[in-house]
């Protein structure tokens, strides 16, 4: 399954990742470890291995395979350097029609725009793509930097779902946010129109 969506603008592109690509998710994990430890749930040790890097993507693979969960690389385009991963999980179809959104940065490639481009190809491919009709997220009440990707993408806050995930081996609330097919839309037609009016 090959796939490759691309914002020259900000010079990424976000692809699916390949077994090839382990050892260099494996760096990010490793890289990343202490920054995002605060954001994540406590890994075991032997997560951060390139066997169970490696094994990620292949049990990855096989659930997009299914339509059932999508792992994202999210590279540079002039380096091909991993900057991060974005996924697409718990995909339900009938008439749900929606999944979860995560994505995880190297913490010294954060703060310059890279993962919002990277959520906004995400969401072209899980509306136009894959057809879905709703995209939600849950983050942290005090991950700022996460909540900042989220508005700038045009989710919406919705509410508090208690203690929803298990970080550092606390059960933490989550602050939810989504969007919808015709809001992406809508934005991605006035950012449109504003690029053509200037």
């Amino acid at each position: 399954m090959s796939l490759t969506l691309s914002d020259s603008t900000l010079g990424i592109y976000i692809r699916l990742l390949e077994p090839e690509d382990a050892s260099a998710l494996l760096q990010l994990r490793v890289n990343s470890r202490e920054a995002n430890q605060a954001f994540e749930p406590r890994y075991p040790n032997e997560f951060f291995t390139l066997p169970s890097q490696l094994d990620l993507i292949y049990r990855r693979q096989q659930e997009a395979w299914e339509d059932k969960a999508y792992l994202f690389g999210l590279f540079s385009s002039e380096g091909h350097e991993l900057l991060g991963t974005l996924s697409l999980t718990h995909l339900v179809r009938g008439v749900g029609q929606f999944a979860d959104i995560g994505y995880s940065m190297d913490y010294s490639f954060q703060g310059k725009g890279y993962m919002t481009g990277g959520v906004q190809l995400l969401l072209a491919y899980a509306f136009r793509s894959l057809g879905l009709h709703r995209v939600q997220a849950g983050i942290l009440p005090h991950n700022i930097a996460s909540r900042r990707v989220l508005e700038k993408c045009g989710f919406q806050a919705e509410g508090i779902a208690r203690k929803l995930v298990k970080i550092n081996d606390q059960w933490e609330d989550h602050q939810m946010f989504s969007i919808l097919e015709e809001e992406f839309t809508r934005l991605a037609l006035d950012s449109n129109a504003g690029t053509s009016r200037s």
